[in-house]
């Protein structure tokens, strides 16, 4: 048997890095995070509050900036990145068309795959909640263990993904069939669940905008990276000098050039007064992003960004058809009439309707549960 000492991430949290877990026989409901953005994270988060009664551990290589975030009855199990390290060689890489990452002779590839077979091994009975990777998904059903895989919006009818959909027990889309856009999910609709959408402001019953302040306005960046850099804001906050531009996001201004209608809020961790305050959010196409808009019920101008699949290029068409953002491309952020569309935008009345579920939480975990109890329970 092989496990090291857990290390200390938080107050409350263990961060266990090799195995060392007592198997129960009651399901554990485990949830691969992928790294990237705080998206995933904050999905799984999310779920996690409404699964009672089964042990659930979390598996990821970014867990440790979210442990004060983080349940302390989640096992947080650590996991190295699959990227080369300083100096590490490389093997040639071969052609494959059955998977999008699989680079020969890394060393945390290794170690992540030693890690979760191991979990596999010491968890079971388990089912593993996947967000997002195809690897990792068709690792667990190779090892026997059966998967629910979150969809998420873009191009996604490619070989690999099909081959990941085809073994999952389940796939849910964590949104509504309104912001569905067909293709892949359709082949697989038998076993596809629409949740319809969530938030962390989901339930909170703020979206009367009874809050909010003429003339102010939202500038909301993620951790995935953005165009909305701060020059662009300068820009932006000199072309509309009527506004004042609040940014809440790790941006800051590179010289003190930056004109008086911008407050550089910086990294909240909960900026709801103030989105609550503003009457017009400027974001990108991140997926809660979007649905905390939609819970919020904010008027919001949409500005995707490039990431893998088409994902934010497809939601931010979807929202702008169905009348629920205005979109601007990331190519046209200089060239849009902004004095203009704010004011457009600043008369609209949002409307996002069918988008957000209150009830979408509670469903999942009555769906994680019902798939673990009619595999091991019954």
């Amino acid at each position: 048997m092989y496990f090291q000492a857990a290390e200390t991430i938080g107050p409350r949290l263990q961060l266990s890095q090799y195995m060392g877990f007592t198997t129960t026989s009651y399901p554990a409901i485990c949830f691969y995070i992928h790294h990237h953005g705080a998206g995933h994270i904050t999905r799984a988060i999310s779920i996690a509050a409404a699964i009672k009664d089964f042990p659930v551990c979390f598996l990821g290589s970014n867990l440790k900036p979210y442990a004060d975030l983080i349940s302390s009855h989640i096992e947080c199990i650590h996991l190295p990145m699959d990227v080369p390290l300083d100096d590490e060689p490389e093997l040639p890489p071969a052609e494959l068309n059955f998977l999008h990452y699989a680079p020969l002779g890394l060393e945390g590839i290794r170690r992540r795959a030693d890690i979760l077979t191991g979990v596999f091994r010491e968890k079971y009975p388990m089912i593993l909640v996947v967000d997002v990777s195809v690897e990792v998904t068709l690792l667990a059903r190779l090892c026997g263990i059966p998967t629910v895989v979150m969809l998420q919006h873009g191009r996604r009818n490619d070989e690999p993904h099909r081959n990941a959909y085809q073994s999952a027990q389940l796939l849910i889309a964590p949104f509504s069939p309104v912001m569905a856009s067909g293709g892949i999910a359709e082949e697989f609709a038998a076993k596809t669940f629409y949740s319809g959408g969530f938030s962390r402001y989901s339930n909170l019953n703020l979206s009367t905008n009874i809050h909010e302040s003429p003339g102010h306005l939202a500038i909301l960046t993620g951790k995935g990276g953005t165009s909305v850099d701060p020059e662009f804001i300068i820009f932006l906050a000199n072309q509309c000098p009527g506004y004042v531009f609040h940014v809440i996001g790790q941006l800051a201004p590179e010289d003190a050039k930056a004109p008086d209608n911008i407050i550089w809020h910086g990294h909240q961790h909960d900026p709801l007064d103030l989105l609550l305050m503003c009457e017009i959010v400027i974001g990108n196409a991140g997926h809660n992003t979007v649905m905390e808009m939609a819970d919020l019920n904010k008027r919001f101008i949409c500005i995707p960004e490039e990431r893998p699949f088409e994902e934010q290029e497809q939601k931010a068409a979807l929202l702008a058809q169905n009348g629920k953002a205005v979109l601007v491309k990331a190519s046209d952020l200089y060239a849009e009439d902004w004095p203009a569309l704010l004011d457009d935008v600043g008369q609209l009345t949002p409307d996002w309707t069918n988008v957000i579920n209150p009830e979408a939480l509670l469903n999942i975990a009555e769906k994680l549960r019902i798939t673990a109890e009619d595999l091991y329970l019954r």
